[in-house]
């Protein structure tokens, strides 16, 4: 693995290190270090954190501007977010602005207690202690059959193209968990078939 082909994944670590609450690279940079090599371009840097986490997002990135994705018919329209304003859903997505130009995503989750649940299924759901893995490099990233059931609702090239790359690294164990998720969100799913021959 050559650090220096992750070197978007690396700065936002940086930026992480004061947040001492859970958080993840996701979307494909989480497949790449996954993977350990970078499988295609990518043109943003996506991090997971817990929504009931977020006034530390704020406290740890003081200084930098935010805004929120208000979901509408146009696939949402970016607003400012308010210093003390809390986010409820459908507001899942962020981004933050650096003083430098720095541009980061970050991807609110939902969660109870003890347990992750996914946005648009709450039946579907995971330990919080195994929503995350780390890379080689030491950078904490979302275990990859959340990313993929993220990207199964309407997947585009690029998600048809993380799918291929992570299908021979999925576990039997993520991939039946990922084949139920698909079941319960998207009865039908190309993906299922796919998920079961992947051998």
């Amino acid at each position: 693995m050559s650090p220096k082909a992750f070197d978007p994944a690396t700065r936002t670590a940086a930026y992480f290190a004061q947040y001492s609450l859970p958080w993840y690279i996701a979307g494909g940079w989480a497949v790449d270090l996954l993977l350990g090599r970078q499988t295609r371009s990518h043109q943003d840097i996506e991090v997971a954190v817990l929504r009931r986490d977020q006034r530390l997002l704020r406290q740890v990135f003081d200084g930098w501007a935010w805004s929120k994705v208000v979901p509408g018919s146009q696939g949402g329209v970016e607003a400012v977010w308010g210093e003390q304003e809390w986010l409820e859903l459908p507001i899942h997505e962020l981004h933050a602005r650096g003083p430098n130009g720095e541009l980061v995503e970050v991807l609110l989750q939902e969660s109870d207690a003890k347990a992750w649940r996914f946005r648009r299924e709450p039946a579907v759901s995971m330990p919080l202690s195994d929503l995350g893995l780390r890379s080689e490099l030491g950078i904490p990233i979302l275990r990859p059959e959340v990313v993929l059931l993220y990207k199964a609702k309407s997947p585009r090239p690029r998600d048809e193209e993380d799918f291929i790359a992570l299908l021979p690294a999925l576990g039997d164990a993520q991939a039946a968990w990922l084949g139920e998720a698909l079941d319960r969100c998207h009865p039908g799913h190309p993906w299922r078939t796919r998920l079961e021959v992947r051998k």
